[in-house]
């Protein structure tokens, strides 16, 4: 009887090692039941350890496809002041079309970042709601009381610096010592215009013994596309004027091309890019009339951070008509432009001096307090 305790079967396997032997069985084969049925509910990427446990390598793959959303088309008041440009469809490497799409904007977008841009702020309105008074009040109040005062000038004609005359000029160049350059370092001027009223303020600066351009696109003694000696013979050479016939752009071109030093490359240039291809970093002073283009100009100077590189500045602003891509209703237009006004400000621009312009007209309407056009003259105090 006690041998049968001990032993069972018929092949001598002895009873105690049968038992521990089935006993270690168990767990693995409850194990690998447990990972059948649970494993079978899981997702593949929760799987993917149990896989790789058998030897198999397993790839997981994801997805990420954008969401097509659809342009909102705003409304005509989106952004007071700017109108509304013809929208186009713009075709892409790949085939795809965005709608809507705007070139000129989205490149200005693009050349923003690249100069570290401020993004142009809308100013609220006047009043409590839209009107011409209140917007017109505040643009000609603004424009008509200097921010700085300057104890000595140069006045137009002029490259001695005098106290300012008894008669207000039609423009004035702040002649205090911390404006000026020191006297070692040469000065840069440029001057945009196609009226000839900047003789005046060639003759300045040339006075001062500045390297001064003058840019008239149609002007037929200009140099043209091509620059070629009037650059190099005027560089550092103060007092002769390089004439060029070229104009300014608030449009970054579709197809940016590097610009070489003393080749410009086409009729018109955003004023970064002119420097760039004559090797200007800073524009001490500049002279601009720019017959109602002004307003989109002074919003690319702004949004590009240009602005940053001219000391002095001297502006006709026109306000017959709202100009140039500028479109909306008056009161819009009214708020756009000193938005532009404020946005020169916050570029470090003070107000030095305001000459008002012939007629009453402010977009199309008569108006006895407000002429059609004024000559601000403006310093950089950031420098």
């Amino acid at each position: 009887m006690r041998t049968s305790v001990w032993w069972w079967g018929r092949g001598g396997l002895p009873l105690r090692s049968g038992i521990l032997t089935l006993l270690l069985l168990i767990p693995p084969l409850l194990l690998v039941l447990q990972l059948l049925v649970v494993g079978a509910r899981l997702p593949r990427a929760a799987r993917v350890g149990v896989e790789e446990q058998e030897g198999a390598v397993a790839f997981s793959v994801i997805s990420i496809e954008p969401e097509r959303n659809s342009r909102q088309r705003e409304s005509p008041s989106r952004s007071p002041g700017l109108e509304q440009e013809e929208e186009e469809e713009v075709e892409v490497e790949d085939g795809e079309r965005r709608e809507g799409a705007q070139a000129f904007e989205d490149e200005n977008e693009m050349h923003s970042r690249q100069m570290g841009p401020r993004t142009l702020e809308v100013q609220t309105w006047a009043a409590d709601k839209p009107s011409f008074t209140a917007e017109l009040n505040r643009i000609i109040t603004y424009i008509t009381r200097p921010q700085l005062n300057c104890s000595r000038v140069l006045s137009p004609g002029q490259a001695q610096a005098s106290q300012p005359p008894a008669e207000s000029p039609h423009w004035l160049l702040c002649a205090e010592d911390w404006l000026l350059s020191a006297a070692d370092r040469p000065c840069v001027a440029y001057s945009f215009s196609m009226d000839g009223e900047d003789a005046d303020f060639l003759k300045t600066v040339s006075g001062l013994g500045c390297e001064v351009h003058s840019f008239d696109p149609s002007n037929s003694n200009a140099s043209g596309l091509h620059l070629g000696n009037s650059l190099a013979s005027n560089h550092g050479d103060g007092g002769v004027v390089s004439q060029h016939k070229l104009w300014l752009e608030w449009r970054a071109p579709r197809k940016r091309k590097h610009k070489t030093r003393g080749n410009l490359g086409a009729v018109s240039q955003t004023l970064a890019d002119i420097m760039a291809a004559l090797g200007h970093h800073t524009v001490h002073f500049l002279y601009a009339d720019l017959l109602s283009a002004e307003w989109r100009v002074f919003q690319n100077w702004i949004e590009s951070g240009t602005l940053q590189s001219v000391h002095h500045l001297v502006a006709t602003v026109h306000l017959q008509w709202a100009g140039f891509e500028v479109g909306g209703t008056a009161e819009e237009v009214l708020r756009y432009w000193f938005s532009v006004l404020q946005g020169l400000q916050g570029s470090g621009l003070k107000l030095v001096h305001s000459s008002a312009g012939e007629g009453h007209s402010v977009l199309k309407q008569t108006v006895a307090n407000a002429h059609s056009s004024y000559t601000l003259s403006w310093v950089n105090t950031r420098h």
